[in-house]
């Protein structure tokens, strides 16, 4: 079935973490000498592909690839918006060999695969994410704005470019989680005075995360309708969410931690613009809290 045009209300790609591990540093969560323990990764990574289909997530696997060992972390493939994936062109030479394994699996199962012209920097959801018909874009210390212009122009929908300002929080998905149109979680001190007052303005309801709870990668969320799986240790993030009528999850992600990943991280939504896919799920009735078996 093509990922692009199949009924599945939320699809979901990952990679298995079979070739995972510290191999360099790229960012200040990253040090060599604090070796990741292989065998939990894969129970942890195992775990949270459980809780997803769970919850009726349609989780396809790309194959993972030796020497790539941040090929796990899936939501920096590609922005993906109704049929067509704009992928990635990373920052860091790191990562760069990923971009052809990412295109060929996306334009394999459908995809109309848009490559941003050489110069330019953009990685995937992990700096763009849709909250309701706005697409907001973290830039500066992965991706830069002359790549956001272009997507923008591309895709004539509303960008809000947010420049991101503590190199932990690196990846606007590390600092920033929509929920639903209108509703979203965030780090506030990951953003400059200005992108906090645009957030404030243009999002009616922003559920911040305090310094220690975003250390654990709270806003490093995956939605899927009503529920929001996050690494452990957010004891305050999921009072705020049960509050609201969402189901938090909790699952340990401590393994990809160290390399400055966790749930969100982990995945990348096929179903394109976020909104109609969280729209999609409200209509069918399956948006409600759902508990795993």
């Amino acid at each position: 079935m093509s990922w692009a045009n199949g009924h599945s209300p939320v699809r979901i790609l990952m990679t298995p973490p079979d070739y995972y591990g510290i191999e360099y540093e790229i960012n200040p969560w990253m040090d060599r000498r604090r070796e990741c323990d292989h065998d939990l990764a894969q129970r942890q990574w195992r775990d949270l592909r459980r809780l997803l289909e769970q919850l009726r997530a349609e989780v396809r696997c790309m194959a993972p690839v030796r020497g790539l060992p941040d090929l796990v972390f899936t939501a920096n493939a590609a922005l993906v918006y109704q049929d067509r994936a704009i992928l990635s062109r990373f920052r860091h030479p790191q990562r760069q060999g990923e971009e052809p394994w990412f295109d060929r699996s996306l334009a394999a199962e459908g995809f109309r695969v848009e490559r941003l012209p050489a110069g330019m920097r953009f990685e995937g959801a992990g700096d763009a994410l849709f909250c309701g018909d706005t697409l907001w874009a973290g830039y500066r210390i992965r991706s830069d704005i002359a790549a956001l212009q272009e997507i923008a122009r591309r895709l004539g929908c509303r960008v809000i470019p947010l420049e991101l300002v503590d190199p932990f929080y690196y990846h606007l998905d590390t600092c920033f989680c929509p929920l639903e149109p209108g509703r979203a979680v965030y780090y506030p001190a990951a953003f400059d005075q200005y992108g906090r007052r645009v957030l404030e303005a243009a999002i009616d309801e922003l559920i911040p995360v305090d310094s220690d709870e975003a250390r654990h990668f709270a806003c490093n969320a995956v939605v899927v309708g009503r529920a929001v799986i996050t690494n452990t240790g957010c004891p305050e993030l999921h009072r705020q969410l049960r509050a609201r009528l969402f189901e938090p999850i909790g699952t340990p992600l401590s393994e990809f931690v160290k390399s400055g990943g966790s749930a969100k991280c982990l995945t990348l939504g096929l179903d394109g613009e976020e909104a109609a896919a969280w729209k999609r799920l409200a209509a069918s009735g399956s948006g409600g809290p759902v508990h795993p078996a």
